[in-house]
Formats: structure tokens, sequence, C-alpha cells
């Protein structure tokens, strides 16, 4: 007996303490590991895209892109309001709402899932492959987007590039003075997301 506490219910306060010293131990070496079941969020990536007529070419780029990687199920989702696009000139802009009809049709989205392997201990940029559906102007198509996830200090980058056609969306392309915009519109993000959550912390 120790300061009043019983032998017995001393033992079982050393074994209890044995475990989770135990417990606390594999935590720490299995602490990078948890990277998996992590979620990355974030709310102002960039997004562009890259439209061609002949003699000219102009671009529509936003930091507004909203983004959300879970590591644990491998699901990407992004979006990104259309209204905050801009082209650099007021009347272009005015166009292109007008063309995707944004009033009715705020939003371009990505959903999909990772199908490469990530690792998230390893340095520098891993190869990344994404398959799902683009949804924009009210048209949902099934696509694949290659690009590349980096883990850094601040977080999850991600990069990818992918060439749209913008009449598999029943979209018109929209002319310029006697000239149509090419159909294949180039998008490339570019995005730091950050941890917000585990898999397992509910």
């Amino acid at each position: 007996m120790i300061l009043g506490i019983p032998s017995i219910l001393m033992n079982s306060l050393e074994t209890m303490f044995k475990h989770l010293s135990l417990v606390f131990l594999i935590f720490l070496l299995a602490g990078p590991s948890t990277t998996f079941g992590q979620v990355y969020q974030t709310e102002n990536g960039h997004v562009e895209f890259h439209s061609e007529v002949p003699l000219h070419s102009f671009t529509g780029e936003s930091d507004k892109l909203v983004g959300r990687i879970s590591l644990a199920d491998s699901t990407v989702d992004f979006y990104v309001d259309m209204y905050t696009i801009d082209t650099g000139v007021s009347k272009r802009n005015k166009d292109m709402r007008e063309t995707l009809n944004v009033e009715k049709y705020p939003f371009a989205e990505f959903f999909g899932k990772l199908v490469t392997p990530f690792d998230p201990n390893n340095e520098g940029k891993q190869p990344a492959t994404v398959e799902g559906e683009f949804s924009v102007h009210g048209v949902t198509n099934k696509v694949t987007v290659e690009g590349t996830l980096e883990m850094t200090d601040s977080g999850l980058r991600v990069q990818a590039a992918w060439t749209l056609n913008i009449e598999e969306y029943d979209i018109e392309p929209p002319g310029i003075l006697f000239y149509r915009v090419d159909e294949n519109q180039d998008i490339e993000i570019d995005a730091l997301l950050k941890p917000t959550e585990t898999a397992d912390s509910n």
C-alpha cells in the first residue's frame, strides 16, 4: 500500500498506464500514415481556361475555385462560381456569361475519384489520374483528368489540366467579329488544399 492506495488497485493502475504508454507509442509511430484519413479543402484555388480564335486568344481565370479531396476514400470534388471568372474585358465577360447561361447554371463542377496511388509520405510531385464527371451549362459528361499531387508543409498541392469540348456541353461557340471561338478549351487548375479533419474525427 502506498499513501493509502491498496496494492491491488496500485497494480491495476500500473497495468493501465503501461497500456496507455504502449498505445501512445503506437500512435506516434503511426502518425504519418494517419494522413491517409485526412480531408483537404480550399476556397481560393486558381482555375483558368484558354480560348483561341484565328489571330487572337484570351484567358479567363478565377481565384475562387472551391475544392475538397479525401484521402480516406479518394474522392475529389471541385467547383467554381462562373460569375467569378474574369477574361479581362467586361464586354467579353458579359458575352461569356450569356453564352454559358450562368444565371440558370451558375456553377461548373467536377466530382470523381483518384484512381492512381498516392503516398503522402513521399516528397515531390506524384502523377495523379482522376476519373469522374464534369458538369457545366446543365450538362454532365464523364472525363478523365491528368495532373499531379504534392504533399507540402502547407498542405496538398494539386495541379491538373485537360481539354474541354464545349459543344459536348450544348454550348454554341461564340463569335468574335467573323470568327468562331474554337470549341476546344484548355482548362488548368492549381490549388493548395489545407488539412481540415480526419476520417476518424467523428
